[in-house]
């Protein structure tokens, strides 16, 4: 289910305000020029800043998300018509040979459900030309993040933002579950034009190394490195794995 923050018309258009620092990203963009990967397919595209990022230097890109409001909001920017749009699950790709696939910032973890964890990875590796790569992050379960989370109140991440042609919203964030490996928490959205209240419901899976490595080698992958988060140390691990020769289980196998 695609969460309100992204799925939502009017959470989406703000979701950029809300979050305009994406130093976070700077770590893929190395990878892509690491990896002299010239065709990159970006799975949770959400508002297309990565996309456009690599569409301006150049790169053949493909982004896909879910959530249509947030592709619509991508589809919207400077741009934009340099880059494939597509509103759809990852599992559902058309037929493509890239250089690279990628899933930044929490796309991996949102990924909750483990049959659409499946399917995301079997799009990646049919997505992949032979030897080329997957990357992803996703928080090291060992640091117990969600300890943290349970200071969240409103009080605790109370923000007041402007945001152009919007006016005044304030946001909060609060932990409402943590059944491990789930963790769960809700956003708040309060609109001063109209008095509009709104809610995301997000839920955020942590998965050990092990697990994922596992998950990798059973759909063809072979785990080239396990990296820091530059913007994180010691907290994300990033996972590179490369489209390897041996044929993944098949979806019934699973």
């Amino acid at each position: 289910m695609v969460d309100a923050a992204f799925g939502h018309p009017r959470l989406a258009a703000i979701y950029d305000p809300l979050d305009p620092d994406r130093g976070d990203l700077d770590a893929y963009l190395a990878m892509v020029e690491e990896f002299d990967a010239r065709s990159v397919l970006d799975i949770g595209c959400g508002t297309g800043v990565f996309a456009l990022l690599l569409a301006e230097r150049g790169i053949t890109v493909t982004g896909i998300d879910p959530a249509r409001a947030s592709v619509d909001v991508a589809r919207g920017k400077p741009g934009a018509e340099r880059v494939r749009w597509l509103d759809s699950d990852a599992g559902d790709l058309p037929p493509m040979r890239v250089d690279l696939v990628t899933m930044t910032g929490n796309v991996a973890q949102a990924i909750a459900d483990p049959r659409a964890w499946r399917a995301t990875l079997r799009g990646a590796y049919e997505a992949l030309r032979p030897g080329g790569r997957l990357v992803f992050e996703t928080r090291d379960p060992a640091r117990r993040v969600w300890e943290e989370w349970a200071e969240w109140t409103c009080d605790t991440t109370y923000r007041m933002t402007d945001i152009p042609g919007v006016g005044r919203v304030e946001t909060w964030s609060e932990l409402t579950d943590v059944s491990l490996p789930l963790v769960s928490f809700r956003g708040t959205h309060v609109f001063a034009a109209d008095g509009a209240v709104l809610t995301s419901e997000s839920t955020l899976r942590f998965r050990d190394r092990t697990e994922i490595e596992q998950d990798l080698h059973e759909h063809g992958f072979v785990v080239e490195d396990v990296r820091d988060a530059p913007d994180r140390p010691g907290r994300e691990l990033v996972f590179v794995a490369r489209r390897g020769t041996a044929k993944p289980v098949p979806p019934g196998g699973l």
